[in-house]
């Protein structure tokens, strides 16, 4: 069982200085969250100030929570809908024209369950290009979607998916391909 008293964060974990940590915490609170919806480009600047690599014309809604920017890849023409969780303690990479849909989750980090004191890591999610996410879907660290895939609304994700299927579940499993081949 975990003792949580001797639990801490790695040196350098978090890929920035405390301070910046805290600094996009506040702005993500208010600058970001508080910008109108259509203020798309507004958002991809606030993102980029922080180290983002973000493609050209994404659409990023305000109520999207980002935990690490300089730990995000957004290709063009993605999207990241309402209330999206990108919990990137570790590398997450969205692909060009995919769709991260409203209420998604895109978990990068866990705990080693067996370690005595909770110890803490992280695996880099890939989401390829042409990808659907839809509403609520969840995804665990180190899972790689394929291009062109859709996983349908609530499912949940544990190990990586093809290209080029329709995938939907708890655990996400693979239904069709989503073009004939």
């Amino acid at each position: 069982m975990q003792e949580l008293r001797g639990f801490s964060v790695p040196k350098g974990f978090r890929g920035g200085h405390p301070i910046k940590v805290q600094l996009w915490w506040a702005v993500q609170a208010t600058l970001f969250a508080w910008s109108p919806q259509i203020l798309y480009r507004w958002r991809a600047f606030l993102l980029r100030l922080f180290g983002a690599r973000i493609g050209k014309n994404v659409v990023i809604r305000p109520s999207a929570k980002i935990t690490y920017p300089w730990k995000l890849t957004l290709g063009d023409y993605a999207w990241v809908g309402d209330d999206a969780v990108l919990y990137n303690l570790g590398d997450i990479s969205i692909g060009a024209n995919a769709v991260v849909s409203q209420k998604c989750y895109l978990c990068t980090g866990s705990h080693d369950y067996m370690s005595e004191h909770f110890d803490i890591n992280a695996t880099p999610i890939v989401i390829g290009e042409k990808c659907w996410l839809a509403t609520d879907v969840f995804v665990a660290p180190g899972v790689e979607i394929g291009a062109g895939t859709v996983v349908g609304a609530r499912s949940s994700v544990f190990k990586s998916l093809p290209a080029n299927a329709i995938c939907r579940g708890n655990p996400a499993q693979v239904v069709r391909n989503r073009t004939p081949e």
